[in-house]
């Protein structure tokens, strides 16, 4: 079947797929390089993870004690703690912040730069210049209120996340682990009129020490020696919970939003694991917010401070941890990480765990972050390739981000959202270039001038 579209007149140089935490950036740092850059977004709103699935705090990345992604992460911190919608915990970690006033922060610095962009929009497939060796996308076929219609570009970025625009570009890629299984997806939620000193004081009294009432950070998971365990197995008793609710519990202040946690939880049931199966994924939807009611109940009816509280935000997309990995120039892998692999072609440092959170339970449930290898050194890292994010069979498109090219262990350490920010600004930076120095050839460009340049943006490679 032929799709029957309406090729638009206007061309970019650089048009994004997904204006989420890589594709964000990657607008930002490609319009701050001259191009002009159309980001095309699903929703209402920039940032992705960080903002539509209410991904907050951010993780830490450090090696040591330094921030290892600087450059545009720098920035959007500093434009977060001006607003009052970011903030640094006595200890030091610069990583809170509130979702709501990243959107409006991510939007500014774009349109700032002189890009665009164009939300509830959803990509369909490329047209490819399939003539070429290899295959150049020439235009996106997208779909909105508009209907179908061609937007045309020189380089275009996936940072769908899922890898949705390489995939029909004819990409090959990678999904889940050997057995086909994906990382567990959870759908966020907050939870307002929380009295904050009395859950304070008991999370003190109950062994989750805390640094004050606007910092707090609590957990559970079955079997971790968590001391709120008891109150689990007391809920599920109770009828409160089910038996897979205990399976991650995650609670988290949100800086801006007194009196009001976020939750990096529930787990959705482990059948549900695809980000990338549309009937998945809206299954998903439902999953967690069955669960997202219990979870307010065991709150109201165990937690001191939690009595009177209602539910303030579910997100409205779900966090989705791995889906479709792109087969790349390079590929990451867990041996890299382990060994602080090093590469000539450099764009992100990591020094995030491997954080495998498992549908199947057991041993990679969390973060393992004790071991011989040189990685577990407090002054380690490893390199993320600028050949990760460029995708074998076509010319002129880089995939930053959750689907860059790594092997299913290797993607559950680079995923959390700075490194998304680091590979994006890479993408974007070069994405400009390509597009008014090089044809749009992404492998053009001159390595040693891209990391140049993103050591004078304040990048860290």
């Amino acid at each position: 079947m032929t799709l029957s579209y309406q090729t638009l007149p206007q061309t970019w140089d650089v048009i994004v797929a997904g204006g989420g935490t890589a594709g964000a950036i990657a607008g930002i740092a490609a319009a701050r390089a001259g191009a002009r850059v159309l980001v095309v977004e699903a929703l209402g709103s920039l940032g992705g993870t960080g903002t539509n699935a209410w991904v907050t705090p951010l993780m830490r990345n450090v090696s040591a004690g330094e921030n290892l992604n600087r450059g545009l992460t720098d920035e959007l911190k500093a434009r977060m703690l001006a607003r009052g919608d970011g903030a640094v915990d006595p200890g030091g970690n610069d990583n809170w912040f509130n979702p709501e006033g990243m959107k409006f922060v991510l939007e500014g610095m774009l349109l700032e730069a002189g890009g665009e962009v164009l939300y509830h929009t959803h990509i369909v497939q490329p047209v490819m210049a399939e003539s070429e060796n290899p295959p150049r996308i020439q235009a996106l076929v997208i779909h909105n209120k508009g209907g179908l219609q061609a937007l045309s570009a020189a380089v275009f970025i996936d940072a769908t996340g899922d890898a949705d625009l390489a995939t029909r570009a004819g990409v090959p890629f990678h999904a889940g682990d050997e057995d086909g299984i994906h990382q567990a997806m959870s759908l966020r939620f907050t939870l307002a009129g929380v009295d904050t000193a009395r859950l304070c004081a008991f999370l003190n009294s109950n062994g989750q020490g805390q640094t004050g009432e606007n910092f707090l950070h609590f957990w559970m998971v079955w079997g971790k020696n968590s001391t709120l365990e008891p109150l689990f197995r007391q809920a599920v008793a109770d009828d409160v919970l089910l038996e897979r609710d205990g399976d991650y519990f995650q609670g988290f202040s949100i800086p801006g939003r007194p009196g009001e946690i976020s939750f990096n939880c529930p787990r959705i049931r482990a059948e549900l694991h695809d980000g990338a199966d549309p009937w998945q994924l809206s299954a998903a939807q439902v999953d967690g917010r069955e669960a997202i009611d219990r979870l307010t109940a065991f709150c109201r009816q165990y937690l001191p401070g939690c009595e009177a509280v209602f539910i303030g935000v579910v997100a409205p997309m779900v966090g989705v941890r791995e889906s479709r990995r792109i087969v790349g120039e390079y590929m990451l892998t867990l041996a890299d990480i382990l060994d602080c692999a090093r590469f000539p072609d450099v764009i992100c440092r990591n020094h995030y765990p491997v954080d495998i959170h498992s549908v199947k339970g057991g041993a990679k449930l969390l973060h393992e972050r004790d071991g011989t290898a040189p990685y577990f050194a407090k002054d380690a890292y490893h390199e993320i390739p600028y050949r990760s994010i460029v995708p074998v069979g076509v010319s002129n498109l880089l995939v930053p981000g959750r689907a860059a090219s790594s092997s299913f262990e290797a993607q559950s350490a680079i995923r959390v959202q700075q490194n998304c920010h680091s590979m994006g600004e890479a993408a974007g930076t070069a994405a400009g270039w390509a597009a008014r120095k090089h044809g749009g050839r992404v492998r053009d460009i001159d390595m040693d001038a891209l990391q140049t340049e993103l050591r004078r943006l304040g990048g860290n490679v």
